[in-house]
Order: C-alpha cells, then structure tokens, then sequence
C-alpha cells in the first residue's frame, strides 16, 4: 500500500471476508478433523480434566442447540453466568447453532448487576453456576428472577447432563446466515453504565481469524485460554480464533501463573493472550525457569499499555514472537494488531495496522474528518467490524454510530503514514485545563519510566477556576520505597510542559481496573470527589513554600 497523506486508511482487500457463522466453523472443522483434540477443561487437577475432539464438541454443542429449541425460538437470547469451564464453551456453540443470542454476565456480578443485564437483554433462559469465590449464585438467581419478567427458566450446570438430554434428537436445526446477530456483549465498565454491544456471526469469525492469522497462527494451534469468556478477550478473539485455525482450545477456570505455565509445558501451548499484569505475573513466578515453554510461538497482549520493555522481556525470555492487539467489544474485538515481523521500535510504540477489511481514520471530534498524519483524533472504524448497534439503546447507538457507518471508538490515537497507528488517550479521558486540552496517555507514559513508578492513572476532577485540573494515581514498584511527589513533579517538569504536571499526586496500593485489566478512571475520580483518596502533600510547593496540590 503506497504511503498515507492523511489519517485514512482505506480497508484492505487481500484476504477475504468469510462468509461463514461459528456455527458452520465447528461443523466444518468437526468434518474435516474429527478427531483432534478441540478443548480441554485444564482445572488444577488433571486427574478431573476433560477433553472433547471435534466431533465430541459437535454433538454436544447440538445436544445443547436442541433442548434450547425445545423451549425457546431462534433469534431468543440466552444468558450464561458462570466462571470459565467447559459447559460454558459448549453454551457458547450451542446457542450458535440453534440461531439464539448469547448474553455472557461477568461471574463476578452480584444481584442487581444480574438482575440489570437480565432485565435488560430480556434473557429468556438463565443457565448459571450455583457459586463464584464463595458468593452464592444459585441464591442470587432465585432472588433476581423475580425482576427480570421475560425470564422464564434458570438452570443450574450441575444440572447439566439433564439438561442436554432434554432436547429431541430429530429436531431440525435452524438455517443461520453470517449476518444473523450471535452475542450482546457488555461492556466492560471503565465508564460505569454498560451497555450490550448486539454482535454478528461475521464480525466475531474474521475479527478473530484475522488476529490469529496476523499472528502467525497455524493449523492446529493450541491455545492455553485464561482470558474470562464473557469478555471478548476469551469469549471470541481467543476461542474463535483458536476454531479458525482448527485448534485446541485449553480453557482455564481463571488466570493463576503458575497453572499457565504447567498448561503450556503439558500441552504444548502455541498460542495466549495475556494482559501486561498477567504477563507479567508469569513471566515473574518462580516456576517459570523449570518449566519447557519452547512451544510457544506467539505472545498477544493488549487491553492496557504494553511497555516496550515488557515486549523486549517476553522475546528474550521466551524466545517468541509478539503481537499488540488493540480495539473494543463495539468492534468485535480487535481492529489493529502489530504483525510479528514488526520491528522492535514498531512493537513498542505502536499498535500496529489495521486488520484486513476494516477502514480506519484518525478523525476530528468535531467534524468527523481526518486529520492531518501524525496528529492526535478519534479512532474510528468502518466495515464489517461495527457492532449492529447497542441492544435497545438507539440513543447510545446513534453517538457510537453515524448515518454514514462509521463507529466511533472514543479512543484518542495518530496514525503514521504506514498506517500504524498510537494510542493518546481516551476522548473521554482528555482534560480540559484552562482551555487547553491535556491527554492523559501522554503523562502516563512519561511517568511509567520512571524507576519507582509501577502503574499509574492520570484523570482530570472539577476545579472552581481551571475547569479540571490534572491529577495522577501512583501505584509504586516497592510500597516501602515509594516516589515522593516532590520527585514525581520534579521528574515531570524535565520531560513535559508545566500545564501537563499534574497537581495532585495519590499513592495507592491498587489501581482499580476491570477483570481484563483495564483501569476504571472513574472509579478513582470519584474516590477522589468523595475525599476517600487525599493528596500526598508536596514538601515544596510552585512558588517554594508548602502546600497541598489541587
């Protein structure tokens, strides 16, 4: 592709767009490899391990399809509350075929929060787990039926095996096209409200194939899984993609590093997607040296910023390949990944190209148009990768989507004249101090080279006279040891101007973040309105005397 002259890229047409739902995936891959291990639930215990071939998984996920059918009709949605297991992957296809839409709820939710997307998605059927980390599902179930009127049945998964004989074996299976709506998928919650991004058949298939094809997957791959399945993470990029390649999906009940590294050395893992903490954690934990971990091929990260030294200590560790991925749920995953032949300086500074098919700009937030290469706009993409729409929410749905098609991500980024793409912020993010438009990605980024600095958050809060000032949540390398904000302030004014440093400086044990590892700003913002978080004090102040920033 010639070079760019402005913050367009026009979607690239070298690889097909298949014209195929998940469903006909597992059928295909059950036909052309019957035989081949296709999932595994890898639970600590591998004397209580399972396993299903391709055509074992098939019959299940039909099984599934048709006692569904018995009761409800395609196009009904169903919902699945449950920590990662293997019912949950055989839902997932089983609702595929019978032409119904699946509704992933995070186990982690407590009553209201299932009550909320049960009401909602006006999920027909409920199949759940009876418990999550000592909470009490089956209770919590009981309780929010009585809220969630188009409810009509819950079912337990120790009931399972009940559950999947119920079913006629001579029903006939709907006919599903690619375009035919297959998930409403929450948003995570780095903003508070979530919404159901309502996804196709389409979009998941090639967002997800097109990742592991970027990523140098081959026939056959294995995937060691510990991504949630509700999140898009697990619940399409890695799983999808993993049927894409007529893979081996080993499924973990959650993230635990040590059982990531047994997992990879037992079954030859090729293929994960880690977020940087996760990475990190594995790559920190003390069985990692004794374990055979040459499988590995491929290294994805994503979801959060990943430092170039993190990139360079996973190749050099590991001796992989890597890949960035960047996008959202509203856009079937992911619309830009690094290729594994990227240079280092593109691994660590970029998010790569857009994947094929997906029309990409750097837009003006306020006129929609695309910007000048290099400068910082909305992130937008148009093509099959956009959402239909948010379930039942035209308003939310007409700010995401314009009449002309093109999804805004509120992701601030740049592109290069290559096509690779940065990320500045999040529209949302951006602080307007005085007039003038601070991006918090820009400080955060100066900050994390700092030695002391582990993690931190920059986010704006209301001031009288500036509008917002800027503020910084610190979480540090050694809680013993941690930055003073004299220092932090001092090291800022070295690197940026002094608009951009922020005021008010708060050490934190834990930055809050989803189950994915994105950090949820406005959590902290309003712990800091509330006065849960105070400022650490500076000894000296601007003008040389002793003052509390903010």
């Amino acid at each position: 592709m010639p070079a760019l002259t402005d913050s367009y890229w026009p979607a690239d047409d070298t690889l097909p767009i298949l014209e195929e739902t998940v469903g006909g995936l597992l059928r295909r891959a059950a036909a052309e490899v019957p035989d081949r291990v296709a999932l595994v639930d890898a639970v600590p215990d591998p004397a209580q391990r399972r396993s299903w071939t391709y055509a074992e998984l098939l019959a299940d996920a039909e099984r599934v399809a048709r006692a569904l059918l018995a009761r409800f009709a395609p196009g009904e949605r169903v919902a699945v509350w449950a920590p990662n297991c293997a019912e949950w992957l055989i839902v997932q296809h089983g609702v595929s075929l019978a032409g119904m839409i699946l509704v992933p709820v995070n186990p982690a939710y407590r009553q209201a929060e299932l009550e909320y997307v049960l009401t909602q998605s006006r999920a027909v059927v409920l199949l759940h787990a009876d418990g999550y980390r000592g909470f009490d599902m089956g209770a919590a179930v009981t309780a929010a039926r009585a809220n969630a009127p188009a409810l009509q049945q819950a079912v337990s998964l120790t009931d399972w095996d009940a559950y999947l004989g119920s079913g006629d074996p001579a029903t006939a299976l709907p006919d599903v096209a690619p375009g035919d709506h297959l998930q409403i998928q929450y948003t995570s919650g780095t903003t508070g409200f979530p919404k159901g991004a309502l996804l196709h058949h389409r979009g998941i298939v090639n967002a997800s194939r097109f990742v592991f094809l970027r990523a140098d997957a081959h026939d056959g791959a294995v995937c060691i899984n510990s991504m949630p399945m509700f999140h898009i993470g697990g619940g399409a990029v890695t799983g999808i993609g993993t049927l894409s390649q007529r893979g081996t999906y080993v499924l973990m009940p959650g993230f635990d590093p040590g059982l990531q590294l047994e997992l990879t050395e037992t079954y030859r893992g090729t293929i994960m997607l880690l977020v940087p903490t996760m990475l990190i954690a594995v790559l920190d934990h003390p069985d990692r040296p004794g374990r055979d971990l040459s499988s590995i091929e491929t290294m994805l990260s994503g979801a959060s910023f990943v430092p170039a030294e993190l990139v360079c200590r996973t190749q050099d560790t590991l001796g992989c390949l890597f890949s960035i991925l960047f996008g959202q749920t509203e856009m079937h995953g992911v619309i830009a990944q690094t290729g594994t032949s990227d240079s280092p300086e593109d691994q660590s500074r970029t998010i790569g190209r857009p994947l094929p098919r997906a029309e990409v700009k750097i837009a003006d937030p306020e006129t929609g148009e695309p910007l000048p290469l290099g400068e910082s706009g909305e992130i937008c993409v148009r093509g099959y990768q956009a959402m239909h729409s948010y379930f039942e929410l035209p308003d939310a749905t007409a700010l995401a989507i314009t009449a002309d098609g093109w999804l805004h991500s509120g992701d601030l980024g740049a592109m290069d004249e290559r096509g690779f793409l940065t990320i500045t912020g999040r529209l949302k993010d951006m602080i307007i101090r005085g007039g003038v438009n601070i991006y918090p990605r820009e400080i955060e980024d100066t900050l994390l080279t700092h030695p002391k600095v582990a993690e931190t958050a920059v986010l704006g809060v209301p001031h009288p006279t500036w509008g917002e000032t800027v503020n910084a949540a610190i979480r540090p390398v050694d809680p013993t040891d941690p930055p003073t904000p004299d220092e932090l302030r001092a090291f800022c004014r070295e690197r940026l101007a002094a608009f951009k440093t922020p005021s008010s400086w708060f050490l934190v044990d834990a930055l809050p973040a989803t189950p994915t590892g994105k950090i949820q700003k406005f959590v902290l913002r309003d712990r800091i309105e509330g006065g849960e978080l105070a400022p650490t004090p500076l000894a000296v102040g601007p003008e040389g005397r002793t003052s509390v920033p903010g």
